[in-house]
């Protein structure tokens, strides 16, 4: 992440939170986010240096219409400073600020197989012991890990995978 997205982030969010429009925006970034990582030839359009800044305004104001006002500034900002490469870092940044001003942490669980409803509470419990914040959960599957579960909130990690367990065995077989 450029230190620029995290500014435009900062001022995005400190701009919507005066007006009270800051969850709606965060939607808004959602949806953008999801739009461009999902869409290859938007992502291509958007960083293209061959495209003309206002004509990539122009583009997203009509795709994403339906955004709040504060939003739709973003990109007369992006256009005027040509800086639209930024966008998808942007609302990533504006998600996490956002999630952090409301007292959200967010999870990564990597387990072997799709995070079943009883892994998660049990995930959420081992997870709270590390923040005193509300914590979401983000599901990455790894088969290479055999078994069991990865936790990462923030700067700890929780290693509690079959495959680390097996290398730890490893190494004392070996030492013995």
């Amino acid at each position: 992440m450029s230190r620029a997205a995290i500014r435009y982030a900062k001022a995005i969010l400190d701009n919507a939170s005066v007006k009270g429009n800051a969850e709606v925006v965060n939607n808004d970034m959602k949806l953008i986010l999801e739009t461009i990582q999902g869409n290859k030839e938007l992502k291509t359009f958007i960083n293209s240096p061959v495209v003309k800044q206002e004509m990539k305004r122009s583009a997203l104001s009509q795709i994403f219409s339906a955004v709040n006002d504060e939003t739709k500034s973003l990109f007369q900002l992006l256009a005027s400073n040509a800086r639209f490469e930024l966008l998808d870092d942007i609302a990533i940044q504006y998600h996490n600020l956002y999630n952090d001003s409301i007292g959200i942490e967010k999870a990564y669980v990597t387990t072997a197989v799709a995070i079943t409803p009883e892994l998660e509470s049990k995930v959420i419990a081992k997870a709270s012991e590390f923040t005193s914040k509300k914590i979401t959960i983000e599901n990455l599957v790894d088969p290479s890990i055999i078994g069991g579960f990865i936790l990462r909130v923030a700067d700890k990690q929780y290693n509690a995978s079959v495959s680390s367990r097996l290398a730890e065995l490893k190494r004392e077989f070996i030492i013995n």
